[in-house]
């Protein structure tokens, strides 16, 4: 029996075998790290005697990852990921200073986005990027500084900051819910189309109608029809569009809700909550740093402004 190996592997040998997997070719490999194909060819082959594995079928057009190559790629790719982003970040500490931001697609859209202008303004050295999905970023990314979530309290964890509690509140275009010519009542979406969020998380149990239309409307009643969407701010735009009625986070669309570009057709008495709520996520490990404080300050800042801005509502709107 062979001694298993013990000496670490080179990066060189990694990069070529990385890159042959994912364009599943030894020459456009070859072209994308500037060396040939017989140079790329070797390096493979002493990848796989270090490993003491074959990690590619060869064929005469392509090339196919084995079980080994892989398992071998799984561990790779990210770790080659993590490598790449820390030598920028080490290049680019002499340049501009720069803050990267992880969040949900809506909440970027229709909460950060708007926003960042006046951050810019008070620091104006500094470049924001905004990584904008709805998979949660890696804690190790040494690329990203901040996270902007959406969790239940119990998944908080170090470093988070609480920026504002979820209400949800139906909301319309003004013509349409002037259309019906008197106050709504719960039983008259019957004869409207809703705007669902298509979402298969946990938090979507207190996001869908059929939660609110559970609290709210007579028992059985459907409305004339549905539109599934996959986004918080494509219900939003459906709604301005007077395309149906969406169930809005109020902490999303309250200036839109302020300016009379939506209107609340029940009113406060509309208003659903959800245990989950928005947090400000700083990644541990980072070094103090004035431009991340100033970023997490403002942000705590705007969070604050927007939960006045919910209770004030709260306070001053009534039935529509």
């Amino acid at each position: 029996m062979n001694p298993v190996r013990q000496r670490p592997l080179s990066v060189g040998p990694l990069r070529a075998f990385e890159a042959v997997a994912r364009r599943s070719s030894f020459r456009a490999a070859g072209e994308e790290l500037h060396l040939t194909q017989p140079a790329i060819s070797r390096q493979i082959r002493s990848l796989e005697d270090e490993i003491g594995a074959t990690l590619f079928l060869r064929g005469t057009r392509h090339v196919e990852l084995t079980s080994a190559g892989a398992a071998l790629l799984r561990a790779v790719a990210p770790w080659l990921d993590r490598l790449d982003a820390s030598v920028r970040q080490i290049r680019s500490q002499g340049a501009r200073q720069r803050i990267t931001v992880t969040t949900f697609a809506s909440f970027a859209t229709l909460w950060l986005i708007p926003r960042l202008q006046d951050f810019q303004r008070l620091h104006p050295a500094v470049d924001i990027r905004v990584s904008a999905g709805d998979t949660l970023a890696d804690p190790d990314d040494p690329e990203i500084d901040f996270a902007l979530r959406y969790v239940h309290p119990d998944q908080v964890g170090p470093g988070s900051r609480p920026m504002f509690d979820e209400v949800l509140t139906p909301v319309v275009n003004p013509a349409l819910r002037d259309a019906l010519g008197r106050t709504w009542q719960a039983a008259d979406l019957a004869q409207q189309t809703l705007l669902e969020e298509d979402d298969a998380r946990p938090s979507a149990e207190y996001l869908t109608w059929h939660h609110w239309l559970r609290l709210h409307a007579p028992k059985g009643l459907q409305p004339r029809g549905w539109i599934y969407l996959n986004y918080t701010h494509q219900q939003v735009q459906g709604a301005l569009a007077g395309q149906g009625v969406a169930l809005a986070r109020i902490a999303l669309v309250h200036e839109t809700l302020a300016r009379g570009e939506l209107v609340e057709p029940f009113g406060e008495a509309g208003r659903i909550t959800s245990p989950y709520g928005y947090w400000l996520v700083r990644w541990q490990g980072r070094p103090p740093a004035p431009h991340l404080q100033a970023f997490e300050d403002w942000v705590l800042a705007q969070a604050a402004e927007t939960r006045a801005a919910m209770h004030s509502r709260a306070r001053r709107q009534g039935p529509g």
